[in-house]
């Protein structure tokens, strides 16, 4: 049994050689992205690691932090802001400008119950974020994915979705797209959250039904104790209370990473699957919905309209 109650994974002895590999992580510069990053460099010694962050500044100290335990680590910085589709072009043509193959695509950064707010196009914050953002980067790196899976030697390629067990803090219907254009300040900033999670569980499980070939999951990596709580400290007596609890209950970054780390290198992933800590196929509330074939066609097909002519 591992460290949550699901299968033993620990990432000295089970991180296979990732020689050769290329790795990309969003959010790669704190948190469970960072920690990630830092197990994939320690143990499995992939060729390149892109950390991308929004800060070249951030990113840049957060490779050097890593590099005082692995120093002959080669990860590379990767600006990439997902508020802005500019941004994620940017980051998608610097990345294929580089590297002609991509081995695993970790969409790990996120945001959790901010206040009201629109992304550059207009997306209500936290799905703009969360899903839409990430979506574009995806397809834009879909190319190259497809065809490191292509090559002789076939490779495992793998896209890794940070999703969330707020998923289930969606909208009972699992997809109210009816204020995903607006601030989102008519809607309970906890909803707006989980329906971000719900979609980021529906992209991967419709990613995988489209593209065989690649081996897409989404991972809750539990409670953990990362910058996403902050947000907690600066809201209603609600949210302080709840931030409060979750600083309680969380685990560490090592700990929290494992799952997501577990999803990208274990041979017993199963594609389009949605899992808990370690390895555990997700349950409880929302589940029925993150493995609707039929919404994640819908959620799938909804974003793809809105990314039309987004091209590089």
């Amino acid at each position: 049994m591992g460290l949550f109650g699901g299968v033993s994974f620990t990432p000295s002895k089970d991180i296979p050689s990732l020689d050769g590999k290329v790795i990309l992580v969003t959010g790669g510069n704190s948190g469970l992205g960072k920690q990630s990053i830092l197990e994939f460099a320690r143990y499995g010694k992939p060729a390149k690691i892109y950390m991308a962050a929004r800060s070249a500044e951030k990113a840049q100290a957060a490779i050097d932090d890593i590099k005082k335990t692995v120093p002959d680590a080669n990860i590379v910085p990767l600006p990439l802001d997902l508020t802005s589709f500019d941004s994620i072009k940017s980051a998608a043509k610097s990345f294929l400008q580089q590297s002609d193959r991509l081995d695993i695509l970790m969409l790990n950064a996120g945001i959790m119950t901010t206040p009201a707010g629109q992304t550059k196009e207009g997306y209500e914050i936290q799905f703009g974020t969360n899903h839409v953002g990430h979506c574009l980067l995806a397809k834009l790196l879909l190319p190259v994915l497809r065809a490191t899976a292509a090559r002789p030697e076939h490779p495992d390629v793998r896209v890794v979705v940070l999703t969330s067990a707020g998923l289930g803090l969606a909208p009972s219907s699992g997809f109210d797209e009816s204020w995903l254009k607006t601030d989102g300040s008519a809607v309970y900033t906890f909803t707006r959250y989980g329906q971000s999670k719900m979609a980021n569980a529906l992209f991967a499980r419709e990613l995988a039904r489209r593209y065989p070939e690649i081996t897409a999951v989404a991972v809750h990596p539990g409670v953990v104790n990362t910058n996403l709580i902050v947000p907690f400290a600066n809201t209603g007596l609600i949210q302080k209370v709840v931030g409060a609890i979750m600083s309680r209950l969380s685990t560490s970054l090592e700990s929290g990473a494992r799952n997501q780390v577990w999803a990208s290198v274990s041979k017993d992933v199963k594609s389009g699957e949605y899992y808990t800590p370690v390895g555990v196929v997700g349950s409880g509330r929302g589940t029925s919905n993150a493995r609707n074939d039929e919404l994640a066609k819908k959620v799938w097909e909804w974003t793809e309209t809105e990314l039309k002519g987004q091209e590089i």
